[in-house]
């Protein structure tokens, strides 16, 4: 079961909280998806994109101010390309570069890193990377509106001293067309896209112990879901996010509403962390009931944070007992929608979600 409520953690959803963040409580405005945020010392951003393709090949590209486990740096800017293909080859690319070679707008989405670029005004996104021998070229065009869960900002601790994380799901559901290259081998192929953006101002690993996101299309059905647990500083609170739509309405996203459960937890044998073959989100609107199940097929990716530091970060975080780990897999979603108790609906298909785990394994995952 979820963890009992304890105020240590909220999504701003007051009008007072609206008003200073000159944010409308329902539409999203342009400016949202640009830059929100400083790069100064325990600030990051990120631009996040991922696609699952006709092809059987998925794709994820991410922008960052700096590698998002490392807020208290400078602006240290970041790509990431990860591209797993239909015949189980798997690129994993990482580009790093210096603060001179990163512009970013506020009026929208406008983001460049040397000559890659992320651009988009909240329906029509195009998205330009390459690193080493790997490139893609996106274009995506959203299918549901841009939506946030409430103002989008979590804010963790006592009013007055409120840390924050945001995020915008600017795309929760769109068509994508991706052209993407493997040196001389070239692809071209089309799929369901997303898009999101988040910011905050203190390292993820001090607010969150651990987080479940996903996102698919099912039939007529767009689902967005995430438990984000917090650490024990604030009392291993946890907060649900969801949103279902059915072609471009949304039904239900109030999170009161919605419970989370696990089933088939293990441990993953690289990461050490508790992992679940099976997540599922119940959402309760009058007599309609609700349920996405995710069913994992496959791990795609599996990466600990502290391997690719430098030898004595490593040895630091050891200490510390940092054993940060991400993540992602491919597999099933089902939605169902019951009438009372009868199953009126059943939609299935492929899905892409991910598990971030910063802190240690507890010993009581939670889990039905």
């Amino acid at each position: 079961m979820s963890r009992r409520k304890n105020n240590h953690l909220r999504v701003a959803d007051r009008p007072a909280d609206y008003q200073k963040l000159g944010i409308d409580p329902v539409e999203v405005a342009q400016f949202e998806d640009g830059q929100r945020i400083g790069t100064e010392k325990g600030r990051y951003e990120w631009w996040y994109f991922d696609a699952h393709l006709a092809d059987g090949a998925s794709v994820v590209v991410v922008f960052y101010t700096k590698p998002n486990v490392s807020p208290n740096g400078p602006l240290a800017p970041r790509i990431t390309i990860n591209l797993t293909l239909p015949d189980g080859r798997r690129f994993d690319k990482i580009y790093d570069t210096t603060a001179d070679q990163f512009t970013a707008s506020k009026e929208g989405c406008d983001v460049r890193i040397g000559t890659n670029r992320f651009v988009g005004d909240l329906l029509r996104y195009r998205i330009t990377a390459a690193i080493e021998e790997i490139s893609v070229e996106i274009e995506l065009t959203g299918e549901v509106r841009a939506w946030r869960p409430k103002s989008g900002h979590l804010y963790f601790g006592a009013e007055g001293q409120e840390t924050l994380f945001a995020w915008l799901p600017s795309v929760p559901q769109g068509v994508a067309h991706v052209r993407y290259k493997i040196g001389h081998e070239d692809y071209c192929a089309s799929g369901s896209g997303y898009h999101d953006h988040n910011w905050g101002d203190a390292p993820m690993q001090r607010l969150m112990h651990n987080w479940y996101w996903a996102r698919a299309k099912a039939g007529p059905y767009t689902v967005i879901a995430s438990h984000i647990t917090a650490t024990e500083a604030y009392g291993y609170e946890t907060q649900i996010v969801y949103m279902l739509a059915k072609d471009d309405e949304i039904v239900a996203d109030d999170d009161v509403r919605v419970s989370f459960e696990t089933e088939r937890v293990a441990t993953d044998g690289k990461t050490g962390k508790p992992v679940a073959d099976i997540t599922r989100y119940i959402c309760r609107e009058g007599d309609a009931r609700y349920v996405v199940t995710f069913e994992r097929q496959k791990t795609i990716l599996q990466a600990i944070f502290t391997e690719r530091a430098p030898f004595i970060k490593r040895l630091i975080a050891r200490i510390v007992g940092f054993d940060g780990a991400y993540h992602r897999f491919t597999g099933k979603v089902t939605i169902e929608k019951f009438k009372k108790d009868e199953r009126v609906e059943i939609f299935d298909d492929h899905a892409i979600w991910e598990l971030m785990y910063f802190g240690k394994a507890l010993h009581d995952p939670v889990q039905h």
